[in-house]
């Protein structure tokens, strides 16, 4: 971290803030230790932990005063989105919070009791309402929204071995339209990006519809 090459904007005092939060996050990185009795915490782990939950809940604040300001200034014209972000990212909210839910999110796959002890992430949900107003402003976003509800599918069965060879073959199946044919009473699903008709598998299985 000492070598660590910082922006020339960024001011001293969010270094610190930045230095200050990844050493709350590695004092409560789970070490390596032997005898120690599941689901105890010593009281300078516990207090540690209280002092995540201050940090994030001031944190959040901060955040949640910013970022109604900077969706209505925004909300004004494509170029007015763009200046605003040039200046969120360089705030709090895009230099500390991504690595914040980040490292809880780590931490919490590590030691789920002691997140929970903690107390900090129910803050964090606070601020995805504020988020997601901000973000649907992005330009691009329904094109992106598009996008993102289509995949590339085989239309095939899967369990007779069919599959296809050709590129004329392939057709792009959105998911719009695999709820209006599962509406009509077929039977297609998703399996790693590709689309599978298991209508005839349906009749022969033991294990009932809401399994499959």
């Amino acid at each position: 971290m000492d070598q660590e090459l910082y922006g020339k904007e960024r001011s001293a005092s969010l270094d610190l803030l930045l230095r200050f939060q990844r050493l709350l996050v590695s004092k409560l990185y789970p070490a390596d230790c032997v005898g120690q009795i599941p689901n105890t915490y010593s009281p300078d782990l516990l207090g540690v932990g209280s002092l995540l939950k201050k940090y994030t809940a001031l944190l959040c604040t901060h955040i949640s005063d910013i970022l109604p300001v900077a969706t209505s200034i925004a909300c004004t014209s494509h170029r007015h989105f763009a200046e605003v972000s040039c200046v969120v990212d360089g705030d709090l909210t895009g230099i500390l919070l991504p690595e914040l839910v980040v490292s809880i999110v780590l931490l919490l796959s590590k030691n789920a009791g002691l997140m929970q002890e903690a107390g900090a992430i129910p803050l964090l949900a606070g601020l995805l309402e504020h988020l997601d107003r901000f973000n649907h402003l992005a330009p691009g976003k329904e094109r992106d929204d598009n996008e993102d509800l289509a995949w590339p599918g085989i239309m095939g069965s899967f369990f007779t071995g069919q599959s296809c060879r050709n590129n004329e073959e392939v057709t792009l199946i959105r998911k719009a339209d695999l709820e209006n044919h599962n509406k009509d009473g077929g039977f297609w699903t998703v399996i790693d990006g590709k689309v599978y008709d298991i209508k005839d598998f349906q009749t022969q299985s033991l294990t009932g519809s809401s399994i499959l």
